[in-house]
């Protein structure tokens, strides 16, 4: 088995131990990140700065580029990024022309109608990508967008995404407690506002009941002020590392969101739901994007509304029993299909079947 030696361009703001973590952990693999600042996952470095005129666009929509690419020394068999629409794909296109290195694109994307294909110079970092070697979808769904993009099949595989099941992993003994847990950015699209609405009709029937909130965002005066208003039953956490999440998750008895699309965005997959699932935990959420992939039956996808999402967590936390046998079969599947180092192995089998086939022209 050989080498799988990977250049990987980051994204400005790349959140840490998710796609470059899986790539550091394939079997064989030798990952190069570039870009700013230095990612926590063990990997060699290289720092090179963006050009980024404004900062209105996130993550793949980003306005920015890496500079001084040239510079960075070469040797790679693979140059690799994240999302067909990022500018930093288009210039990892370039540089796979230039360095004749096999290119791999990473794709969460669900939506082949994004408005973002539609402007120049998205639209040009799709055009240059069509030639890669490797599209490594986490979901059907992006598999779905790829095809519906034109995208050849067979160069299109699927590879659900891993998490750590030793770190995200049950208590001894299921919370008793009715105690529900959000964990995700407080913004409008993952639904902290809805979820709060919903929480004040769960506390007329159980009065009891808890709502943790560990996160950070633009809408986090409205949780402070909900967690101040006496008799909300509502905690603010903060923010925190994947440890503090994951001993938040095994200190509650449901998961919790609400996300709803936007414009240029609908929930892709959902990697904190499956961190839930494999601390045990019940997950209920509303029905948006293809977030169906991660949130299965006997947990519960809802319509965006309160009194619909209120009646889900009532049923969860008014009943101990049926939340561990949800929590139970929870943590089987993230085991059976989410574990992180079974699944790093298969993205490597991805790459490696991709190498055997001839070099697209």
């Amino acid at each position: 088995m050989g080498a799988l030696d990977i250049q990987w361009l980051m994204l400005p703001g790349q959140r840490p131990w998710r796609e470059l973590h899986w790539l550091s952990l394939m079997p064989g693999a030798r990952v190069t990140a570039v870009g700013d600042p230095r990612p926590p996952e063990a990997v060699a470095f290289v720092a090179r700065p963006y050009r980024r005129p404004t900062d209105r666009f996130v993550e793949a929509g980003a306005l920015a580029w890496l500079r001084g690419l040239d510079s960075v020394p070469g040797g790679d068999t693979w140059v690799a990024s994240l999302e067909l629409c990022s500018l930093v794909t288009g210039q990892a296109s370039a540089l796979a022309r230039r360095r004749r290195q096999r290119q791999a694109v990473l794709v969460w994307a669900n939506d082949p109608q994004t408005p973002l294909y539609r402007l120049p110079p998205y639209r040009q970092a799709l055009r240059r990508a069509r030639s890669a070697d490797l599209f490594l979808c986490f979901v059907e769904a992006a598999r779905d967008h790829c095809l519906a993009l034109g995208l050849p099949a067979e160069r299109c595989r699927v590879v659900h995404p891993g998490v750590d099941t030793r770190l995200f992993c049950p208590p001894p003994v299921p919370v008793a407690e009715p105690v529900a847990v959000f964990v995700s950015p407080l913004a409008a699209n993952k639904g902290i506002d809805r979820v709060l609405d919903a929480f004040r009709l769960v506390r007329r029937d159980l009065p009891e009941a808890r709502l943790r909130v560990l996160g950070r965002g633009p809408l986090e005066g409205l949780v402070r002020r909900e967690a101040a208003r006496a008799g909300s039953g509502v905690d603010h956490l903060g923010a925190g590392d994947r440890e503090r999440v994951a001993g938040v998750l095994r200190r509650a008895g449901v998961f919790v969101t609400a996300p709803r699309p936007t414009r240029v965005w609908n929930e892709q997959f959902g990697l904190a739901y499956v961190e839930a699932m494999a601390s045990g935990l019940p997950v209920v959420t509303t029905a948006c994007g293809s977030n169906h992939e991660a949130v299965r039956p006997p947990n519960l996808r809802v319509a965006d509304d309160a009194e619909a999402l209120a009646e889900a967590l009532t049923g969860f936390l008014a009943d101990p029993a049926r939340r561990a046998r949800v929590g139970e079969e929870n943590r089987r599947v993230a085991r059976e299909h989410h574990e992180l180092h079974r699944q790093s192995a298969r993205m490597a089998e991805a790459f490696r079947a991709a190498a055997a086939d001839p070099a697209p022209s």
